[in-house]
């Protein structure tokens, strides 16, 4: 299926565009974040990928400055916080989720090792794409390529 995965100079453009509309400095995150969206839901319906991920991240933009303007939401005073319902996922979601854990384990383990260490330091340890650039001494733009690459290679391995 690598019709889902962005070539590197699609992706690059995307988060030039997602970075102007938002005019935040985390466009790779939310692009990210869009994409993880999109591969986790039924695209049946999606027939344009790069609008829906632009609509997307924007989307994840405004969620984030909201929350970043009114802070957490607390529970009204009348609240029990014991009685909040926080429902389970189903057998078979949980199901899902760990072969989906599984292959994408399999996946990182295909990719070579500056790839894979550079996409778990930017997805697992949360480091912004200019502290991974600064850690192991190489340009913004390299780290860009490699979590591209790692993304796109990924996405691939998941669908097969």
């Amino acid at each position: 299926m690598a019709d889902w995965a962005i070539p590197q100079p699609r992706w690059l453009s995307l988060h030039a565009r997602i970075r102007r509309i938002t005019g935040r400095h985390d466009a790779e995150d939310l692009l990210q974040a869009a994409f993880q969206r999109f591969l986790e839901r039924d695209r049946s319906g999606v027939r344009n990928p790069d609008a829906y991920l632009v609509r997307s991240a924007r989307n994840l933009a405004v969620d984030q400055a909201r929350r970043e303007r009114h802070g957490a939401v607390a529970p009204s005073d009348g609240a029990d916080v014991e009685s909040v319902h926080c429902p389970r996922p189903q057998p078979d979601e949980v199901l899902l989720a760990r072969q989906r854990l599984q292959k994408l384990r399999a996946g990182c383990a295909q990719l070579d090792a500056r790839t894979r260490d550079i996409f778990l330091l930017h997805r697992l340890e949360g480091l912004s794409y200019r502290d991974i650039a600064q850690r192991l001494d190489i340009s913004v733009s390299a780290v860009e390529k490699h979590v591209s690459k790692a993304i796109c290679f990924l996405t691939e391995w998941v669908m097969d």
